[in-house]
């Protein structure tokens, strides 16, 4: 893992989820395949293994470029402006 400039600058605590599942799978009649959390605004957003990718669109969307996994069993996170975990 590597830390990146834009870790530091990540709001404390993180911010709450703003769903449980992915909005926009919801309204496309998708299922999303895994979750992740922007850890800016708390947006929920499917992984790139899902048909959309959501979180991925988020970052894209709104340069947001931290997100973590919103699995109960991961707590990795990815730095989308880096391309590495962080």
């Amino acid at each position: 893992m590597s830390e990146c400039l834009h870790v530091s600058e990540l709001p404390r605590p993180e911010p709450a989820p703003l769903s449980d599942t992915c909005p926009e799978c919801l309204a496309a009649g998708t299922h999303p395949v895994q979750l992740r959390l922007c850890l800016v605004c708390g947006h929920v957003g499917c992984c790139d293994s899902s048909p959309l990718k959501h979180a991925t669109a988020h970052f894209e969307a709104t340069g947001h470029p931290v997100m973590r996994s919103f699995e109960r069993t991961e707590s990795w996170r990815w730095c989308f402006a880096d391309g590495s975990i962080v």
